[in-house]
């Protein structure tokens, strides 16, 4: 048996209890194992994410789909618009949040996710307003 096609169908299965679009708190019981020195503070699923809050001087949202391409990745290409939802309704839509692309010698990119830091303040001097 393929142990990608073994994961994606237990996944699969696991999929069919949320709701597209529907985020749900995991209780931490259930949440993934910790590997970094910040404190995870909430889990969130839906059918499509899982969405990891961590804490410390900022919080980090770590976005990743819920089903795993052909190599065993996490599947990618979760679009702007997706990510913009996933802040708001995990509980952030009156924070701004950035994206950072590090310089070359501090990239980590072990996994196909998507990480947003929330911002206390909305304070950026660069950020479009509509008013």
């Amino acid at each position: 048996m393929n142990p990608i096609a073994e994961k994606n169908r237990y996944l699969k299965q696991e999929n069919k209890k949320y709701e597209s679009g529907i985020f749900v708190s995991i209780h931490s019981s259930k949440w993934p194992e910790n590997k970094t020195p910040r404190p995870i503070l909430a889990v969130y699923r839906s059918r499509d994410f899982l969405v990891t809050v961590y804490g410390g001087e900022t919080i980090r949202l770590s976005i990743c789909r819920t089903w795993l391409d052909q190599s065993g990745r996490w599947q990618d290409g979760i679009s702007w618009d997706e990510i913009q939802e996933i802040k708001n309704k995990c509980g952030f839509h009156d924070k701004d949040a950035v994206e950072i692309y590090p310089k070359e010698e501090d990239v980590v990119n072990v996994a196909n996710m998507r990480h947003l830091w929330i911002l206390e303040e909305n304070s950026l001097p660069f950020i479009w307003r509509k008013h």
